[in-house]
């Protein structure tokens, strides 16, 4: 059963009045967000990116593999998810930024990511989902693990963050194994 004191989070489709929250949180080269989605790449290509990325929204209506993630009004995150090859292999890989630290470590993050498994298999052929992060990422790695998640991949030292080795973490999750539970709104 949910915890009825927890805050609703609802995954929907992008609007554009979202992008000025997206851009700000995106291209904000201080983000704290930035220190644990990938924080091996070099900052310069991370704004580059982000910055492509805001150009590419603006330009494009909304995708079904990629969502935001609103809570209390507010838009928080977002989800995505892209099949690996070969397509129609049944193999999506999902992804889940909470932008906002004021979010962090309450749950959102989990229940979101729950919303995006039921989602996926709803809505694809999917057989195998995965999720890919850092070992030191360890709210990600604990949030993949709730819902069933078992890591199934390990690359040693992998990763340099702040001149420390971290191993890249790939977890996966079989359809039969899922086991929904209301965790808000997709």
């Amino acid at each position: 059963m949910p915890d009825p004191s927890a805050p609703t989070v609802l995954l929907r489709d992008r609007r554009p009045d979202d992008l000025p929250t997206l851009e700000r949180w995106l291209t904000d080269e201080a983000a704290q967000w930035r220190e644990w989605d990938a924080p091996y790449t070099p900052p310069g290509q991370t704004s580059e990116t982000m910055q492509a990325y805001i150009r590419y929204l603006a330009a494009t209506p909304p995708d079904a593999d990629e969502r935001v993630i609103e809570v209390g009004g507010a838009v928080v995150g977002m989800v995505n998810r892209s099949e690996e090859e070969p397509a129609g292999g049944g193999w999506w890989d999902l992804g889940i930024l909470i932008y906002d630290p004021a979010y962090w470590g309450g749950g959102v993050g989990t229940r979101a990511l729950a919303l995006w498994v039921q989602d996926t298999l709803d809505w694809t052929d999917a057989h195998t989902l995965t999720v890919t992060t850092w070992s030191g990422n360890e709210r990600m790695i604990r949030a993949a693990r709730r819902l069933g998640f078992q890591e199934c991949s390990r690359v040693r030292e992998a990763r340099v963050v702040g001149g420390e080795r971290y191993d890249s973490v790939r977890l996966d999750l079989l359809r039969r194994e899922w086991l929904p539970r209301e965790w808000g709104e997709a």
